[in-house]
């Protein structure tokens, strides 16, 4: 598990490109019959993929030394968004089918949690992010029909996109953790522009559907103080309550945003001015 510190928003001040791709980027999410684990201190949340190929993924036992308790999932909830092939779960028994864009809530007191891919020709990508929890909620599937959709953004402003909100407490009870996911319209590259801030919780953007050769401008930082990433297929960007979080891409993209904090408004924003951006 890749452990990370937080950063003082005066330290990313000072950061160099390295300084700021080692403290806020996840470069490589998924490995073949393989789980990768990073560990923010940013409110412990714990992000990762899952990518069973020839055989099942479990939680391993080591993994419940980071967490100080006997099982990961004790006293811990996850959240997962399937972007790969056809996937089975099985949580104590209990077998879920996931498809395509479908996502899967675990709530904290699950011991055993296996996963696995229904074809090696197309394997599942299990993107996950895990947050403490002091309440269990019941394990669910949320298909894609079943998200709250909404749509935003003007094709003007090339930011057309539909937001489908998988965790929130209008689909499903949580203890902390929010999920879901983005898609922008073909024409569309920016997301989450005019920016905001939110200091009740942080946030982690999950970048996908990208060609090799196409990127994203991740914006991060204060609002009078920015900085950026390149952030390629399949990468995250960890940010903290205190940085702005938006992008531009050189085509469309979706992406899949977990936030963890003191609320679940997800329309909760400090909203930031165009003209205040420096």
């Amino acid at each position: 598990m890749d452990i990370r510190q937080p950063i003082h928003s005066e330290h990313a001040r000072t950061l160099d490109t390295d300084g700021l791709r080692r403290h806020f980027l996840v470069e490589d999410m998924f490995a073949a019959d393989a789980m990768t684990l990073t560990y923010s201190q940013i409110d412990r949340i714990i992000v990762g993929g899952i990518m069973p190929v020839g055989k099942s993924v479990t939680f391993g036992e080591s993994l419940a030394k980071h967490t100080g308790t006997s099982y990961f999932l004790e006293r811990r909830e996850l959240g997962l968004i399937n972007i790969g092939g056809a996937a089975k779960v099985v949580v104590d028994g209990t077998t879920f089918d996931l498809g395509p864009r479908e996502a899967l809530y675990i709530g904290s007191g699950a011991k055993a949690v296996e996963f696995s891919s229904v074809s090696a020709q197309a394997p599942a990508k299990l993107y996950f992010n895990c947050a403490p929890a002091h309440t269990s909620y019941p394990h669910k599937k949320v298909t894609l029909a079943e998200a709250s959709p909404e749509t935003l953004g003007a094709p003007e402003t090339s930011n057309r996109r539909t937001i489908y909100k998988f965790l929130v407490p209008d689909v499903l009870p949580t203890c902390q953790l929010l999920m879901g996911m983005t898609q922008l319209e073909k024409g569309s590259l920016w997301n989450t522009m005019p920016c905001h801030t939110h200091d009740r919780r942080m946030e982690v953007y999950f970048y996908f559907d990208m060609n090799p050769d196409a990127a994203v401008i991740h914006l991060l930082g204060e609002p009078t103080e920015t900085r950026h990433l390149v952030v390629r297929n399949e990468q995250a960007v960890i940010s903290p309550s205190w940085s702005i979080h938006s992008g531009v891409g050189t085509q469309a993209y979706t992406f899949i945003w977990g936030m963890v904090g003191e609320n679940q408004v997800f329309k909760d924003m400090d909203h930031v001015a165009m003209t205040t951006l420096r």
